[in-house]
């Protein structure tokens, strides 16, 4: 097999020794979600294209739910984001020719609502996901997402649970994730609210919820990204008026290349500083509210996507079923900040316990489709599909010895053991925009046996990316590595992302 061996200047490469430290904790497979939006062509052209040769008799495209199980997704949001917060579920259900179109405003669209509630219940079963519903808290009330709990999770004997079995669906759907609307800080959501607004909305709504079924995991509205202005304060109202209600709190963070590679490289930095501030308020709060329940970050939107786009969305004149929208085409740089933020969520997979890249298929997600043709991966699917593998993991922490610079090591570690101890995986970014990292990795306390696979997502031009005419210019290729006396040795060139899967003598033996 051919392996890739980049050409670099030996004087502009640095030694880099990593050694492990304590377990973090247990990676989550839901840290491996994504989501889906009735956005562009998200939904309509993305997962459900009835007239695609690799369709379903479902109307699902095949060759989309062959890449989204080849990704590793375990969880998916639906059906927004902003899009749900004008939404009445009762449009996207039942006979299709009944079904009426709307105006979405978020997204200045027409909805159609032949795709709905319950086929994207029959989506998730057939992708092997699990379902993560966002109910509308925006021009929405608590009577309505009641009414949806009952048509979706309630076996029968009730006219909602009877009109879900008479719609096609005779088990119901049991979906245990719902999100208490999105991004309500956000003066662009319909039916924006203060912190004290939301807060009473979302304790009221969840209170009916658990009347219903205690055992739900309830997902509160954090804030949409880092630089609000109630960011932290919005937090502490929402938790402590839905105190023993909720279990995860949301948090929404993008990143974008602005002129600067070397900072864009560095965008974990950012998300870790959020992360932890995030969490801060949480245990602030939970030291305050004895009857707080033990709430986790659900990091329900991250990508890399210039979220500025956003003004020119709005400002589009005329409405259109299904227009394109925020497909952006990924580079090397993009793929290799992605591998970075998931080595970022599972450090902190003691405080995040669910996390959903937003999105997957089109609408800035690692998926891309066209009518009439097969479906692609875009450079951000090779990353997240390697780190999937550390889903059930434990994450152990790293320690590096390279000269820090003031925003960190530019090389960085984050390594996984299976539960058996038999399977370990190593993720590895180098975030410098010039010099080459010579990584020697300390694995002796693991016990490694021998390299399954060693593989690099690098390409000569950091900006190069995959197109339905070159589709795969930029995948994770084999690299050298050399494993000796326990210890890993492997080059990573400038602007790259490894993923190395070794297999161990169980218990150290």
């Amino acid at each position: 097999m051919h392996h890739l061996r980049p050409t670099a200047d030996p004087a502009a490469s640095d030694h880099v020794g990593i050694t492990l430290g304590p377990a973090v904790g247990t990676a989550s497979p839901r840290l491996f979600g994504s989501f889906v939006e009735h956005l562009g062509r998200g939904v309509y052209g993305g997962i459900y294209e009835p007239g695609h040769p690799s369709a379903t008799s479902e109307g699902f495209r095949g060759d989309v739910l062959e890449l989204v199980r080849e990704l590793g997704v375990t969880v998916v949001r639906y059906p927004g984001g902003n899009f749900v917060s004008g939404y009445d579920w009762r449009d996207g259900v039942g006979p299709r020719d009944r079904r009426p179109s709307r105006l979405d405003l978020a997204w200045k669209s027409i909805e159609t609502n032949e795709f709905g509630t319950d086929e994207f219940a029959a989506w998730c079963r057939a992708a092997g996901v699990e379902p993560m519903l966002a109910i509308n808290l925006g021009l929405g009330d608590t009577a309505s997402a009641v009414r949806l709990l009952e048509y979706t999770n309630h076996p029968s004997g009730t006219e909602l649970s009877d009109e879900r079995v008479a719609n096609g669906s005779p088990e119901p759907h049991d979906v245990r994730l719902w999100c208490l609307g999105n991004e309500l800080d956000g003066p662009w959501q319909l039916g924006h609210r203060t912190a004290e607004g939301y807060a009473e909305i979302a304790a009221v709504t969840a209170s009916a919820m658990r009347m219903f079924d205690p055992e739900l995991e309830l997902v509160a509205v954090g804030s949409s990204n880092a630089e609000m202005p109630t960011f932290g304060a919005w937090e502490q109202t929402v938790l402590e008026r839905t105190a023993g209600l909720v279990d995860f709190l949301s948090c929404h963070i993008y990143f974008y290349e602005d002129d600067d590679l070397g900072a864009f490289l560095r965008s974990a930095r950012v998300l870790d500083g959020f992360l932890e501030k995030v969490d801060a308020v949480i245990r602030h709060v939970k030291a305050t509210q004895p009857d707080a329940r033990d709430v986790k970050i659900s990091l329900d939107e991250w990508n890399v996507w210039d979220h500025r786009e956003y003004g020119g969305i709005a400002s589009r004149p005329g409405f259109e079923i299904a227009p394109r929208l925020l497909e952006v085409d990924y580079t090397v740089a993009d793929a290799v900040v992605v591998g970075s933020l998931l080595q970022s969520i599972l450090t902190h997979c003691d405080i995040v316990t669910i996390a959903a890249m937003a999105q997957l298929v089109n609408v800035i997600g690692p998926i891309r489709a066209e009518p009439g043709t097969p479906a692609w991966r875009q450079t951000i699917f090779h990353p997240f599909a390697a780190a999937a593998r550390s889903a059930g993991h434990t994450v152990i922490s790293t320690r590096t010895d390279a000269a820090d610079t003031a925003d960190g090591a530019d090389t960085v570690a984050t390594v996984t053991q299976s539960a058996d101890g038999t399977a370990v995986e190593v993720m590895l970014t180098n975030r410098s925009p010039e010099r080459s990292a010579d990584v020697d990795l300390d694995l002796r306390s693991l016990a490694p046996d021998a390299v399954e696979s060693a593989q690099l997502l690098w390409d000569p031009d950091a900006h190069a990316s995959n197109t339905a005419d070159d589709r795969d210019r930029v995948v994770l290729r084999p690299v050298p590595a050399v494993l000796g006396e326990g210890r890993l040795r492997l080059s990573l060139p400038p602007v790259s992302w490894a993923a190395v899967r070794l297999s161990c003598r169980p218990n150290g033996g």
